[in-house]
């Protein structure tokens, strides 16, 4: 029963925060897929590299996702967008602090990644830069 009631917090805890996941996708080049949830959707980048707190990472920007594609794990057929195997690398929530078509600030908190991470519009209309904000 107490793993029932922990399991039952946190869906509750889950459906209060805006979702965040990075999905390892080893589709025809190996890459990490972050998603964040804004407006009722997962804004998604591809990032070519594993995420590393201490290092910035190319973030392409890709197509939105449906919300309950956040923690997908499974095989994508050949011959469908994204053929290949997905599975979740990191999974928590986020805070945004700021927005915008060219800038994104947020806290995450995930099982890995933690802290407030950026990501920066550097070179339109896809390529972004995803690293994490210095601590003061």
């Amino acid at each position: 029963m107490k793993t029932f009631l922990s399991l039952k917090r946190f869906i509750y805890f889950m459906s209060k925060k805006l979702k965040y996941s990075i999905q390892k996708h080893n589709a025809s080049h190996l890459h990490w897929d972050l998603r964040l949830e804004h407006n009722g959707t997962l804004k998604s980048w591809a990032i070519p590299k594993k995420p590393e707190p201490k290092e910035k990472r190319l973030a392409v920007q890709t197509t939105n996702h449906p919300l309950d594609y956040y923690n997908f794990e499974g095989k994508i057929p050949e011959g469908q967008y994204g053929a290949g195997t997905v599975k979740v690398w990191d999974i928590g929530t986020h805070e945004p602090e700021k927005w915008t078509s060219t800038e994104i600030i947020t806290k995450i908190s995930g099982k890995k990644l933690k802290g407030t991470f950026c990501l920066i519009k550097f070179r339109p209309p896809k390529n972004w830069l995803f690293f994490k904000k210095k601590e003061k």
